[in-house]
């Protein structure tokens, strides 16, 4: 064999192993945008079930405005923490906004009328399944982070990720201790 058949051969090899490389980002990397999106939608899905939950506890507990308004102001704070793009940022308003509802959850203990209405079970129903379903979604969000991230550093898949400009991605995750405790909720 020539020398010009084995480089043919060794430049065919090393570009078949960039479309490989390149190809196996590229499906990673829309496998974490669509992780991402899959969280926005059980989002969207609780932003709209908590006015109507709202609206139930209000006609129960009135004298409950403070709860009431900290998860309006709540979830006004992760609707443009959304809208702003940064992961960061929503990450924590999402884990603010999930500590205080559980304070209305904790509410409709002291509240037996409440706590029988068949609308507040029902939303408590809806906003509990949305709850479990963002939590998988980050779940399967970070593995999916986790495995694009790991794809990337790896040697020497890093290389070509350099050269084409792929950057890690955030976790969804937990910043802040506070919001590893127990909602505390005094009448």
């Amino acid at each position: 064999m020539s020398i010009g058949i084995i480089l043919l051969v060794v430049l065919v090899v090393v570009v078949l192993w960039v479309v490989v490389v390149y190809n196996g980002l590229i499906r990673l990397k829309n496998r974490v945008d669509e992780a991402w999106s899959d969280i926005d939608v059980q989002l969207k899905r609780r932003y709209d079930l908590i006015p109507n939950l709202i609206e139930t506890v209000k006609g129960y507990a009135a004298h409950e405005s403070k709860t009431l308004e900290a998860v309006v102001e709540a979830r006004n704070a992760a609707m443009v923490a959304q809208d702003s793009g940064d992961a960061k940022a929503q990450a924590e308003a999402e884990n603010t906004l999930s500590s205080t509802l559980k304070s209305i959850f904790a509410l409709s203990e002291n509240y037996p009328d409440l706590k029988a209405n068949q609308n507040f079970l029902e939303l408590q129903r809806e906003l509990t399944d949305t709850e479990d379903k963002i939590q998988a979604s980050r779940r399967f969000y970070n593995g999916n982070v986790r495995d694009f991230n790991t794809k990337i550093e790896l040697f020497p898949n890093n290389v070509i990720a350099g050269m084409l400009k792929f950057t890690k991605r955030e976790f969804f995750e937990i910043e802040d201790e506070k919001e590893r405790e127990n909602v505390k909720v005094e009448f």
